[in-house]
């Protein structure tokens, strides 16, 4: 009897696909930050730490780009994002997406009605810089967010770029 877990899938479902997106961008970024400070670091084993870390993205990026090639998608389009404008509003974006998830944790453990109310309030912040955030990233084509097939290579072009990064 074949089951579903035994049948290879001709491709990835959606709601993976865009975890796998959201996984290439945030260590791609996260990757190139700690390319860029590894040469600052003087403490012997902070720097075995950088460096160590710095092996570990490399090959969870390679390990997860393999997976882009059964994306639910038709033929990638080649135009390339503009990295450096991309790679800041996309570090921004990533910023506000974890205090947005970070604020949201926080609430759920706080006992105190004022502690619990400027939390709300920051997180209402965080929802609003993402937002923003995110417009601007849209209106300058920066987060093709309604177009997988641009939405994924750009994640290639900026994992391609972190991955040939030295340090």
């Amino acid at each position: 009897m074949d089951t579903t877990e035994n049948r290879q899938p001709r491709h990835l479902a959606w709601h993976e696909t865009l975890e796998i997106h959201e996984l290439v961008a945030f260590q791609s970024v996260g990757l190139m930050k700690i390319k860029n400070s590894v040469g600052k670091i003087s403490d012997k084993k902070l720097h075995a730490l950088y460096v160590q870390t710095i092996k570990d993205l490399e090959n969870n990026i390679n390990d997860l780009l393999k997976f882009y090639s059964l994306a639910p998608r038709a033929e990638v389009d080649e135009d390339s994002a503009r990295l450096d404008q991309g790679f800041f509003a996309g570090d921004l974006l990533a910023f506000c997406k974890t205090a947005v998830r970070n604020y949201a944790i926080a609430i759920t453990e706080t006992a105190t009605p004022e502690v619990r109310k400027t939390l709300t309030n920051h997180l209402q912040k965080a929802i609003n810089c993402h937002a923003n955030v995110f417009n601007y990233m849209y209106a300058n084509g920066l987060y093709p967010a309604y177009d997988i097939q641009k939405l994924l290579q750009n994640d290639m072009n900026l994992a391609n770029k972190a991955l040939k990064m030295g340090y």
